[in-house]
């Protein structure tokens, strides 16, 4: 049974990057809109650009975060890639495979391999049913094992996560919202997945309750080698989780880098404005806040050229007649801004 699910954690083949690593998730030029219906005949009349244009790379083993604004398209990226929503155009290759061409018994055996920790535990757990039957699901749907060894593994799946085996009788209700992230972790750590997309698994805790969660997220990656797309607002816990870091702005990705290139020298105005609002604990030392003026534009008619040019401090002439080419500035450091020699 374990040897099984083990299994499914072999290398990966792909393209090596310049660290020797394997491109485990390779996303290409992925757009997602959602049709907006009015009238009588309820024709499309116009589309919210959720997600357009985004390509980037996720490599085995390594954790990439992604942070922006509500509404900038993160978690839309992430349940595109796993077509929990269906895509636009564009492709997701997941070791070498392109998600979005499979169909039947290869799409599903493809999910076995990619999973998501959903940013509200308690609406993704079924109320009506024990957290030991929730866990197991999955190894029910791909038929893994028998009924002794799914609540072996039901069981070594909680102890992961801190919890005991009695509480696979309890129900969801009867959990701390802790508790009920740690059971979304098991669930989706079950089928020994190879890449979890994390959306927001944090955001909704106390501070000292994010840590344990961080902390057995990133000790899991260890023992199992996983890989993540890290959802959050925090850019604090997206620093102290990430190897990689994307930025997103309504629906485009302005800068994607090396933790600490990002941290150190954001290129792009818009990450800029979010690293001053991080809080520095030493009350002795002020950062220079940079304010955004006005509001972020409506996905369903973003702006010409740069979608970030309306509220952007050095804007040029350029920037709002063109769209700046997402180009590698510097090695391992991409960034889409005209400002950028």
């Amino acid at each position: 049974m374990k040897e099984e699910l083990i299994a499914t954690n072999t290398a990966v083949s792909g393209e090596k990057s310049s660290d020797g690593k394997w491109d485990l998730i390779q996303v290409k030029n992925l757009v997602k809109y959602f049709p907006v219906r009015g009238g009588v005949l309820q024709r499309v009349v116009a589309q919210v650009q959720a997600v357009d244009d985004v390509s980037f790379t996720v490599r085995e083993g390594e954790t990439v975060g992604m942070v922006g604004e509500s509404g900038c398209g993160k978690t839309t990226v992430g349940r595109t890639m796993l077509r929990l929503t269906p895509p636009t155009a564009g492709s997701v290759l997941f070791n070498g495979t392109d998600v979005f061409k499979l169909r039947g018994a290869e799409l599903k055996a493809m999910r076995r391999n990619m999973q998501i920790i959903f940013q509200d535990p308690y609406a993704s757990l079924d109320p009506r049913m024990p957290i030991g039957e929730s866990v197991m699901e999955g190894l029910k749907i791909h038929n893994v094992g028998k009924p002794k060894e799914r609540y072996g593994v039901v069981i070594e799946m909680l102890r992961k996560v801190g919890l005991e085996e009695y509480h696979s009788r309890r129900y969801p209700h009867e959990f701390s919202g802790g508790q009920r992230q740690r059971i979304g972790i098991a669930r989706a750590l079950a089928l020994r997945p190879k890449f979890i997309v994390a959306d927001e698994p944090v955001s909704a805790l106390d501070v000292s309750i994010q840590s344990q969660v961080l902390n057995i997220l990133k000790d899991l990656q260890r023992e199992f080698g996983l890989t993540y797309l890290f959802i959050a607002h925090n850019l604090s816990v997206v620093e102290h989780i990430s190897d990689r870091v994307a930025v997103m702005y309504l629906g485009k990705m302005v800068e994607f880098a090396n933790r600490e290139e990002l941290f150190v020298n954001p290129l792009h105005p818009y990450t800029q404005a979010l690293m001053s609002a991080i809080p520095i604990p030493d009350p002795t030392i002020r950062r220079k806040r940079i304010i955004l003026q006005g509001d972020v534009p409506s996905p369903l008619n973003p702006p010409k050229g740069c979608r970030f040019h309306p509220r952007c401090p050095v804007a040029m002439e350029q920037c709002s007649l063109q769209e700046p080419v997402f180009r590698e500035a510097k090695p391992d450091h991409w960034v889409a801004c005209w400002r950028v020699e």
